[in-house]
């Protein structure tokens, strides 16, 4: 799964949109776009970010399958 599928399950798990989710994760909602389109990535910083709000949630996120991409 690539990393644009990833971003977008993990959304949609949370049943959140993609403006909701970016507030939770600190940046800004074109950013969660440029995510979800493929079109950028996050910084380890940030990724650091998505894996503790899913395992915060309870959702499946490999962050390792993610850095070494």
């Amino acid at each position: 799964m690539s990393f644009s599928e990833d971003m977008k399950r993990i959304r949609r798990k949370a049943f959140m949109t993609q403006e909701d989710f970016a507030k939770e994760i600190g940046v800004s909602f074109a950013t969660v776009n440029r995510w979800e389109t493929g079109k950028a990535r996050p910084n380890l910083k940030t990724m650091k970010l998505i894996d503790d709000y899913c395992k915060r949630n309870g959702i499946d996120f490999d962050i390792s399958e993610q850095v070494d991409e």
